[in-house]
């Protein structure tokens, strides 16, 4: 069995090449190529976290079939205890035996999938001209969310807003040795991060909206990733409305999404207000933003094809480069 760790991970599943794996689960997601069964959620209430299991077989030929399951967990109070509140695995086996071929690090690859998400939608919502990026949240995924948008659209401004100073200034540290050429700020206030930004990313672990619908200026994009939970949200109610709306999973969009369900629950929406899933949208079958003014949204709370589609191309460029360590079992 071939072990990923961490490093390994972020070495063999570059951005670009995560993108295009998320572009090859969605679209297998949307042509029913792709076994998908409900997530397992288990409470730990009493170290405040949440586990989960999420098995995904995804069938797009016989060479690119992908059979993986991630267990996934997120406790609050590991960054007390200086480890990343988000912890997990990931095993990749045989399609066609069901043989257990590698083990990888699960948070990075978690880090790595969400963020290409995003930037595909990105890649196909955002304006042409986009160049100014507002992000919530300083964590690990906003570190990822910021190079999946650096791929797709030619950024130049960052504006950086979350309520811990210190984790912001060592995110904005580490971010310009990464892209020097980008003008990275600091915002003191939600309004200050998005008043001119042409893409919006939100990442967070807020549980109410992260800043006001009257502060985004038309023509923006927004990717809403951080929330999962159906009584926790990022985005305004008031832009979800008048959004055009893309999700990874209209299944799981209208179980999970908080973002979508709170305004649906309020008479707001109704379920035909999503134009539909981003895998449709890769592959032509429905139509994107229709002018430089409208508003667009992709809301993902995240599936498991992206994980066994990810851990594939993740090994297979592994084994091709000799990264990892490889055990009997």
């Amino acid at each position: 069995m071939l072990i990923l760790n961490a490093k390994d991970v972020a070495r063999a599943l570059p951005m670009d090449d995560a993108i295009e794996a998320m572009r090859e689960a969605f679209s297998s997601l949307s042509n029913n190529q792709a076994l998908v069964p409900p997530r397992c959620h288990m409470n730990i209430t009493d170290h405040a976290g949440i586990c989960l299991v999420m098995p995904a077989f995804v069938g797009c030929g016989e060479t690119d079939q992908a059979l993986a399951v991630k267990t996934v967990s997120l406790f609050d109070g590991n960054q007390d205890r200086g480890l990343a509140r988000i912890q997990a695995a990931v095993t990749l086996f045989e399609a066609d035996t069901g043989r257990p071929v590698a083990l990888l690090d699960g948070g990075t690859l978690t880090a790595i999938r969400t963020a290409a998400a995003p930037g595909l939608a990105t890649d196909l919502l955002a304006r042409k001209d986009a160049r100014q990026l507002a992000v919530f949240g300083a964590g690990v995924q906003s570190r990822q969310q910021i190079v999946a948008m650096c791929q797709v659209r030619p950024v130049d401004v960052v504006r950086l807003f979350t309520p811990t100073r210190a984790k912001a200034d060592a995110l904005l540290v580490d971010m310009k040795l990464q892209f020097p050429h980008i003008s990275w700020e600091r915002a003191y206030s939600p309004r200050e991060a998005v008043q001119n930004a042409d893409i919006i990313c939100c990442a967070s672990t807020a549980k109410q909206p992260v800043f006001s619908d009257a502060d985004i200026k038309p023509g923006t994009h927004i990717n809403a990733i951080g929330s999962f939970k159906p009584e926790v949200v990022e985005v305004p109610a008031e832009t979800v409305c008048r959004a055009r709306i893309y999700v990874d999973s209209v299944e799981a969009a209208w179980e999970e999404a908080g973002d979508l369900i709170q305004p649906l629950r309020l008479g707001l929406i109704d379920q035909g207000h999503l134009v539909g899933e981003l895998g449709a949208l890769a592959q032509g079958e429905i139509a994107g933003r229709q002018d430089n003014s409208q508003v667009t949204l992709f809301k993902s709370v995240g599936i498991a094809a992206q994980d066994a589609v990810a851990a594939r191309v993740a090994v297979s460029t592994a084994l091709k480069l000799g990264i990892g360590q490889t055990v009997d079992w």
